[in-house]
């Protein structure tokens, strides 16, 4: 473990010149909750001994329930990080054990609570639907019991059965159910003072949107750090080499991990900016669009999929729920 922190300490030094200011800071890709308080002290005084926090306004660490003490979330506090994304799923017994986390609902409750009583000021709880053989009924059921435990942040995402894993063979509910569900989730979400900000994330209030994937919906240059990292900096797209090894071997001869590296062309680039931002309620300017693109906009204005507002097109809720779809038609 301490030859992967001294890595990604390397990275961030070959990859970044020194002092570069950072805005938003994001520890995730795994479950980073389980690195011990040495580990994480080492990588963030490596980090700072680089970079410039002074102006950093966001610091998020992914989470999953009881893994973790009170101890080890003071000491994230202590540190900085202001934001806990929580990887709790599922608030139902028996989904947690179709999914095969470790945790129970009530170990969940108790750490938010953890979080709460060290004065992390942000959490955010990760819930999946869309499970084979789960109830609209199972979803609403998840949702009350996640929103009881008052979190800032609810951000919720549709189960995606890849092939070569454990579900590839398992059959979704059918799309009439999962558009049920979405609508569900909507409705109990925004009636509880939520704002749905982008596709599958909702806020209690504009003050705990996510910046840094804000950052990223917006376009914004991102330095990604690790094995399988993606980042985008200065018009290039890079990802890091997955095999945390030789990512580890490499950094310590001091070179910077192999990766695939690919300039965005101008037309990449607006493609990337349509599709995100249509999966945002701010919407994306006119100006983006491709000339001979605007007459599709009436029509989707008329069937209520988007609004117009201040020279920006903006999905309406029914319009997030088709996002993709709609992106395609300017592409």
């Amino acid at each position: 473990m301490r030859g992967f922190v001294n890595a990604l300490v390397q990275e961030v030094r070959l990859r970044l010149p020194q002092g570069s200011a950072v805005d938003t800071l994001y520890f995730g890709g795994g479950t980073p909750s389980m690195l011990s308080p040495t580990h994480l002290q080492l990588l963030t005084d490596g980090l700072q001994h680089h970079l410039d926090f002074s102006h950093l306004r966001e610091w998020t660490l992914e989470a999953n329930p009881a893994t973790f003490t009170t101890a080890k979330a003071r000491h994230w506090r202590k540190l900085g990080i202001t934001r806990i994304s929580l990887g709790a799923q599922s608030f139902l017994e028996q989904e947690l054990l179709f999914l095969g986390r470790e945790h129970s609902p009530t170990q969940i409750r108790e750490s938010i609570s953890m979080l709460r009583a060290v004065g992390i000021p942000q959490v955010n709880i990760d819930l999946i639907f869309c499970l084979p053989g789960q109830s609209p009924q199972a979803l609403q059921r998840s949702l009350e019991l996640a929103l009881a435990c008052a979190p800032d942040h609810i951000s919720t995402y549709s189960l995606t059965l890849e092939p070569g894993t454990p579900f590839a063979s398992l059959v979704p509910p059918d799309e009439d159910t999962q558009v049920q569900m979405y609508d569900l989730a909507h409705r109990l979400l925004t009636d509880a003072g939520f704002r749905h900000y982008e596709v599958s994330n909702y806020a209690h209030s504009s003050s705990v949107r996510c910046l840094h994937n804000l950052a990223c919906w917006r376009g914004e240059d991102y330095a990604g750090l690790g094995p399988g990292a993606c980042g985008t900096m200065r018009g290039i797209r890079y990802e890091n080499i997955h095999d945390t090894a030789r990512y580890i071997s490499s950094l310590a001869q001091g070179s910077l991990p192999p990766d695939s590296a690919t300039p965005l062309s101008p037309t990449q680039r607006r493609t990337e900016l349509i599709a995100l931002g249509l999966r945002t309620d701010e919407g994306i300017p006119l100006s983006l669009l491709p000339p001979d693109k605007t007459p599709i906009i009436p029509t989707l204005l008329h069937e209520g999929l988007c609004t117009l507002s201040a020279d920006r097109l903006i999905p309406s809720p029914r319009g997030l729920l088709l996002a993709d779809e709609i992106a395609l038609q300017f592409i």
